[in-house]
């Protein structure tokens, strides 16, 4: 969690999860395989389901495209979803879909449900955002950075990024959609847009999940 990190999505093979309809790519994994700290792109199956299960840690999700479904709802593509320490669903997907999840990440005491197509833009971080999560130590956003707009800055608890549409160069890596970042507590980020969308975490990054 103290090192530079840059995993380019296309380079990884999909790997099954315990449940076979369900597969995943993992770029950040601490702790044991099915129930450490882990930050995953994920794919279901038309069909996939998974038996019900809890979220030590909490759980975040961001629907990439499909219809993410449990006893909450039914979550298309856009939705952003925090599930609390104690929360337990069933998930599934009737028409399949893909999603961005982290694992054990999740600090809150309440549920968050969010469409981003509902939410108004805000200048945070000197960038045009779409607010998801803030707390006393991290700040969680969407932005949208225009051609060759550039941005350089110190992070205080570092700074993850996923490439949602688009591409940008990220302290001199290229990446493109559904590639995954992270830098490291009070190093500086460097972005350099080639017109994309970005979900942004900062602060908090360089905390691990530790087991009891």
């Amino acid at each position: 969690m103290s090192i530079k990190a840059v995993v380019q999505s296309d380079t990884m093979d999909w790997q099954s999860s315990p449940t076979s309809t369900v597969s995943r790519k993992r770029f950040h994994l601490a702790g044991e395989a099915e129930s450490g700290q882990v930050t995953s792109l994920v794919q279901y199956d038309p069909g996939a389901h998974f038996p019900s299960h809890p979220h030590p840690g909490g759980e975040e999700i961001l629907v990439l495209g499909g219809v993410f479904s449990d006893e909450t709802g039914d979550w298309p593509k856009g939705s952003y979803l925090l599930n609390p320490e104690g929360f337990s669903h069933a998930p599934y997907s009737t028409s399949g879909c893909q999603l961005f999840v982290k694992l054990r990440q999740y600090r809150g005491e309440q549920p968050v449900r969010l469409a981003l197509d509902s939410l108004e833009t805000t200048m945070i971080e000197g960038i045009d955002c779409k607010l998801l999560y803030r707390d006393a130590v991290e700040i969680t956003v969407v932005a949208k950075l225009e051609s060759s707009q550039a941005i350089s800055k110190p992070v205080d608890g570092g700074c993850e990024g996923f490439v949602l549409e688009g591409n940008v160069n990220v302290n001199g890596s290229e990446l493109g959609q559904f590639d995954w970042f992270r830098i490291p507590d009070r190093d500086n980020v460097r972005l350099l847009s080639q017109d994309c969308l970005l979900y942004l975490k900062f602060g908090a990054v360089s905390q691990l999940w530790s087991q009891p």
